[in-house]
C-alpha cells in the first residue's frame, strides 16, 4: 500500500489517497469499463484507491500524474 498526499485536494476534503498493489483481477475489471485508455486507467485507479471514477476525475493533474507514478512503480 502506498499513500499519495494531494497538492490539490477534492472538493469533498478528500486529501490522500491509500493504492494497493494490483492484481490481476483488477486488470480484467477495468479492462471491461468501455471507452479508451484512459477511462480504463481511471476505473483502475479507483478501483485501487476504493474511490468512485468521478473523484478519480476531479484529481488535478500533478495529482494525478503522482497516482500514475506510484501504479507504475507497482508494476516494475
Amino acid at each position: 500500500m502506498s499513500t499519495v498526499t494531494l497538492k490539490f485536494p477534492l472538493d469533498n476534503g478528500l486529501s490522500q489517497l491509500s493504492l494497493r498493489r494490483p492484481k490481476v483481477r483488477d486488470m480484467l475489471t477495468a479492462d471491461k469499463t468501455k471507452g479508451g485508455a484512459a477511462e480504463k486507467e481511471i476505473a483502475m485507479f479507483a478501483n485501487l484507491c476504493e474511490v468512485t471514477p468521478d473523484e478519480i476525475e476531479q484529481l488535478d493533474l500533478a495529482d494525478y500524474k503522482a497516482v500514475q507514478t506510484v501504479y507504475e512503480a507497482f508494476l516494475s
